[in-house]
């Protein structure tokens, strides 16, 4: 399955949360009792969800939050975290956490991750000094990432650095704001997602699949 490249705030009415990043008119989100789209009043009623619809639920919601991976892409870190120690689900945020393009949105030079993405797709970024163009590229402690020297001047980077809030990085992650620069100072830990997941049901979905 391809990656979804629709109306992002479908997206979020059909999921209930503000995954996307944008922040939506509160209309944007009302529960309807008829599914999103053009065509959603003609389909009829909602139909009351599944335990197998609640658990996709919970799923695409991870899924469209980190940027809408697509489901082979989410499934291959789904397996590493079941395979790894520890406890699936932390794991499994971790992993997604240390994708250059989720570090890039962290420490705020993008506004949402969908933007992040297409940024180190463009070459915008380096990573201790090397240019690094995939978004999915796994950080590790220690690393420097930095806006490209020919890139600092892009008005939206600037004024995403501008309105961010410092406090707003994780204490895994290190700003240095006025050098264009962030490093990786540790693990992820103490993971917060901007909406709520329950971690349980997506690890009870991929074992019923």
């Amino acid at each position: 399955m391809g990656r979804y490249i629709g109306p992002q705030v479908r997206t979020d009415r059909r999921l209930g949360a503000i995954v996307s990043g944008k922040k939506s008119a509160p209309k944007n989100l009302a529960r309807r009792n008829f599914p999103p789209g053009q065509h959603g009043r003609t389909k009829g009623r909602r139909r009351k969800l599944t335990e197998y619809g609640v658990r996709l639920m919970e799923k695409q919601k991870l899924k469209f939050l980190y940027g809408g991976l697509r489901e082979k892409q989410f499934r291959r870190y789904f397996d590493e975290a079941s395979r790894s120690k520890g406890n699936t689900g932390q794991v499994l945020l971790q992993l997604l956490e240390r994708r250059l393009d989720n570090v890039v949105y962290r420490l705020g030079f993008a506004s949402t991750r969908r933007q992040a993405r297409q940024w180190v797709a463009h070459g915008h970024f380096t990573v201790n000094g090397r240019k690094v163009d995939i978004p999915s590229y796994r950080v590790e402690p220690g690393d420097i990432i930095e806006v490209k020297q020919g890139s600092r001047d892009v008005p939206q980077l600037l004024e995403n650095l501008e309105n961010m809030d410092p406090r707003s990085v994780p204490s895994w992650l290190e700003l240095d704001k006025e050098n264009f620069r962030g490093r990786v100072i540790d693990m992820p830990r103490d993971i917060q997602l901007e909406v709520p997941v329950n971690l349980q049901y997506i690890i009870e979905f991929y074992s019923r699949v």
